[in-house]
């Protein structure tokens, strides 16, 4: 008996059988090709035919095109998968749909009024979509009027008036260095020579290592919204990746402060002071790993955490004497909102051992193996030894097999899971184990 086989086949335009020809009905609202689509089959969805291996030509009408997308077929197969997701097709620009339409279409040639949100909002408005798990679509529109698509869902956590594609989201960011990202920036590759091969975007949720190798990306991809640890600034095309910032950002953060650039001046800061800017330069301190200097806060009322953080800050730069006196100056402000300069060192974003702050256990470090040992890419003993003790204690729900000792997402999602039942949240729930996290997991 002869085995069938899979392939990916795109309709040809000058095609004239039925098959091609339903495919072509169905590529009916996909990329116009005056935005950049194929000519034979702009941004249409792949069809799997069906074929024998002793190959039956398409135009006799015996392949049957199979409506399930490509990569569910091969995962029932029990084929491999790489993350392809940069490759799905979209739709192109167009005005909301459904219950969520209002408002004129949206144009390439003329930017329409910017509507301000804040970081918190973008990121809220994605985790919207992520907890939903939207399918994944570029044809169909969710209840909020956007497209089912990566740039579609850019689009609503942006809240852009209309839908847009790859090639027009340019237009209502501006263009940023990596190092400059924060959450709600997005990270943009478009394929202007075949936008329906390779373009994709993402949303930046945070570095979720010191190294600034990988980042939390939302994004909306087969088979649906996710939120995922991705390398940076993407498994496929990574160097073709884009930063961008919304244009109509207000002045709110991702953590509810100010993210005004601008020096406010020395005498904001020091003993008896108390104002907005106070607790920004403190929240900002936090996310570059100061959370530890922090019992309570950070607030409006200037206090020596405030000054220690910013000292800390400073040290780690490589100042030294009035450079490092723990009051802020133009050039710390400087560093902590444009989010470049070195970290903290032993914090990292929320302190990464897990532990609140104002507590130590001068035993910890001496047990704990190491966080670097804690990486993607990582293999060894230790990761194998923390797998299975979290499953002993009962923190095992994403391993599908294993564990075993190369470190994985399964793993990350598995401490988080535990940091998070010791009531930490934030950076401290990161899923990398520090100290504190190794100690209540052996102990």
């Amino acid at each position: 008996m002869t085995v069938p086989a899979f392939e990916e086949y795109v309709p040809a335009i000058d095609c004239a059988c039925a098959g091609c020809a339903a495919q072509r009905r169905t590529a009916a609202g996909a990329l116009p090709v005056r935005y950049g689509g194929h000519p034979a089959a702009h941004g249409a969805r792949r069809a799997l035919v069906l074929a024998t291996a002793a190959g039956v030509v398409l135009s006799t009408g015996a392949a049957e095109a199979v409506g399930a997308p490509g990569d569910r077929v091969a995962e029932a197969a029990g084929a491999a998968r790489k993350d392809t997701s940069g490759d799905s097709p979209q739709g192109g620009p167009g005005p909301l749909r459904g219950g969520g339409a209002s408002g004129p279409p949206s144009t390439t040639t003329t930017t329409p009024k910017l509507r301000t949100t804040s970081r918190a909002e973008i990121i809220n408005r994605a985790k919207k979509w992520v907890s939903a798990q939207v399918p994944y679509s570029m044809v169909k529109y969710w209840n909020d009027g956007y497209r089912q698509d990566c740039s579609g869902f850019v689009s609503m956590a942006w809240n852009l008036p209309g839908n847009e594609w790859t090639g027009s989201l340019a237009a209502f960011g501006t263009r940023i260095s990596r190092a400059e990202l924060q959450p709600g920036d997005i990270l943009l590759f478009h394929n202007p020579a075949d936008p329906s091969k390779g373009s994709h975007v993402t949303i930046f949720g945070g570095w979720t290592d010191y190294t600034h190798s990988h980042y939390t990306a939302y994004e909306q991809t087969k088979p649906h919204t996710r939120k995922q640890t991705t390398p940076m600034a993407y498994w496929s095309n990574s160097g073709s990746y884009v930063a961008y910032r919304y244009k109509g950002l207000s002045g709110a953060s991702a953590g509810g402060g100010s993210s005004s650039t601008g020096f406010p001046g020395a005498g904001k800061f020091g003993p008896g002071v108390s104002n907005a800017y106070v607790t920004q330069l403190g929240r900002m301190l936090v996310g570059r790993g100061g959370k530890r200097f922090y019992t309570v806060g950070p607030g409006p009322g200037w206090g020596d955490a405030d000054r220690r953080a910013t000292q800390a800050f400073q040290k780690a730069q490589g100042w030294k004497g009035k450079e490092a006196d723990g009051i802020p100056g133009p050039a710390t402000w400087r560093l902590l909102a444009s989010g470049t300069g070195r970290d903290i060192p032993g914090g990292g974003s929320g302190d990464r051992n897990g532990k609140p702050a104002g507590h130590s256990d001068p035993n910890a470090d001496a047990k704990f193996p190491g966080r670097g040992l804690f990486r993607p890419g990582q293999s060894n003993s230790h990761v194998d030894r923390l797998g299975k003790q979290l499953v002993k204690k009962g923190f095992g729900t994403y391993y599908t097999s294993g564990p075993g000792p190369r470190w994985t997402e399964a793993d990350r999602r598995n401490v988080e899971a535990f940091q998070r039942a010791q009531g930490w949240r934030g950076g401290a729930a990161d899923g990398y184990p520090g100290p504190e996290t190794w100690r209540r997991l052996f102990g």
